[in-house]
């Protein structure tokens, strides 16, 4: 006789919840330590997000099959996607599962795809460039925003072109850490709070209008260069230069060439995700890179002697970023032990059995990108900062509990836009400065949609 499958295990659940809010408490003041904590209690593991459960999954095996293997039975959604929705609209990261997110994701995969990016590179480098090399010599300098700034230009540069109006630049600095900020305060208290009309609450609907009309501003202007640009730009002299400079390019307009598939509320939405998730993840992983460099001498030095190598006392070009093979060694370890995310939903289609334990439907289901990445069973002594664990030949699981990107069809579909990023910023910065170091106390680690430093404050020099 055949034996009967045995039952789901019951989810133990997470010690100190309180009631009410759950543990809400925890994920407002410890939430590292708290979500690290719950390793120790299971594969799957209970909390309480005020009065709603959510499920914790601890094991990576388990992570990639709800990203992957059983995807189906996971769709995109929970608490965090629903306050990130009225921040983004339903742009790419945010949007639910189905045939709309599959037809979003081909229109815009062009504009991602390594060739294309590849085209915006030197832009990219000059943007850097003169930003870093204006910074003051010897100036005590907030690292986490100028890492915001230089991101948030090259992508802007990438996007829209070199010739955004500044003070568009301006205000979308300005407001996208505090609407970041706002987002992850809804994220972890009681639906009900959020929806009060408390100062914070009405600051928050405020900077989302403004977000649209700065973005829609940002896309009218393409849309009017692209139509002011003569056909014969280059006329009697035959100018490339004067052509290239009249048409400043950027990677949205492959997507604004699709405008007939997309309304103008759906151009913004996409706009705005593609931004913070530009922004969001290339800056602090950056800025944690740099901090590591002080405390790492060594690496600093083989960081140098491979740019030099490479360029060969001239600037950086955009064909030398692929040959800067440490570098990005470098960046993939700061994005590893740092996050970037610490807390990312899935809600479950369907009474779904996840690794012998139940979960029903409707339930939140949460995964850790911050957890798996500093889990000591696949990266031994996790607190130490060592890019030779993603030197070739080294362990797959190292790879295989990486998640700072997802996995399987939701998969972000900028990660390739964000390492040519991210090596760019590195490369200029350590170009314009030959030496830097810390001038604040080190750096704690603080949550917001990533884990940024709180404060990191340096000194920028030439000897």
């Amino acid at each position: 006789m055949n034996a009967s499958p045995a039952a789901p295990a019951p989810v133990p659940t997470a010690p100190g919840g309180l009631p009410l809010i759950g543990h809400a408490h925890h994920l407002v003041r410890t939430p590292l330590p708290f979500i690290s904590s719950l390793r120790d209690h299971g594969s799957v593991v209970r909390i309480r997000l005020g009065p709603t459960p959510a499920y914790v999954v601890t094991d990576p095996v388990l992570t990639r099959t709800v990203l992957v293997t059983e995807a189906a039975h996971f769709a995109k959604g929970g608490k965090i996607f629903d306050v990130l929705r009225d921040v983004f609209g339903d742009g790419l990261a945010t949007i639910g599962d189905g045939d709309t997110h599959l037809r979003n994701r081909r229109l815009m995969q062009p504009m991602f795809n390594k060739a294309h990016i590849a085209t915006r590179r030197t832009a990219m480098i000059e943007q850097a460039r003169s930003m870093a090399e204006e910074w003051e010599e010897g100036q005590h300098r907030d690292v986490f925003a100028d890492m915001n700034d230089v991101t948030l230009a090259a992508f802007l540069v990438a996007l829209f072109g070199a010739d955004l109006p500044a003070n568009l630049q301006r205000e979308f600095t300005t407001l996208m850490p505090a609407l970041m900020k706002g987002a992850i305060r809804q994220t972890v208290l009681p639906p009900w709070v959020t929806r009060l009309p408390l100062p914070a609450n009405r600051a928050q609907a405020r900077g989302i209008a403004r977000l649209r009309a700065l973005m829609d501003q940002a896309i009218d202007h393409g849309s009017t260069r692209q139509a002011e640009t003569p056909a014969d730009v280059t006329g009697a002299a035959g100018c490339p230069h004067q052509a290239a400079a009249a048409h400043q390019a950027g990677l949205f307009d492959t997507l604004r060439a699709a405008e007939d598939q997309f309304t103008r509320e759906q151009l913004q939405d996409e706009a705005i995700t593609l931004m913070n998730a530009a922004i969001e993840t290339t800056a602090t992983a950056l800025a944690w890179t740099l901090y590591e460099l002080t405390r790492n001498p060594g690496i600093e030095e083989r960081l140098r002697a491979e740019l030099a190598t490479v360029c060969a006392g001239r600037p950086l070009r955009e064909e030398d970023l692929d040959q800067l093979s440490y570098a990005r060694q470098v960046l993939q370890e700061g994005v590893r032990k740092y996050g970037p995310a610490w807390m990312v939903t899935r809600t479950a289609t369907r009474d779904v059995d996840l690794g012998g334990h139940r979960i029903p439907r409707g339930a939140d289901v949460v995964w850790s990108p911050y957890l798996h990445q500093n889990d000591p069973a696949h990266f031994p002594d996790p607190g130490a900062f060592d890019p030779d664990r993603w030197a070739d030949g080294r362990t797959p699981s190292t790879r295989e509990s990486f998640f700072a990107f997802g996995d399987g069809r939701r998969k972000c579909i900028g990660e390739n836009f964000a390492w040519v990023e991210m090596q760019i910023i590195l490369a200029t910065v350590l170009e314009a400065w030959p030496r830097f170091r810390l001038v604040s106390r080190p750096p704690r680690a603080e949550t917001a949609i990533t884990v940024k430093p709180d404060r990191l404050a340096m000194a920028f020099g030439t000897s």
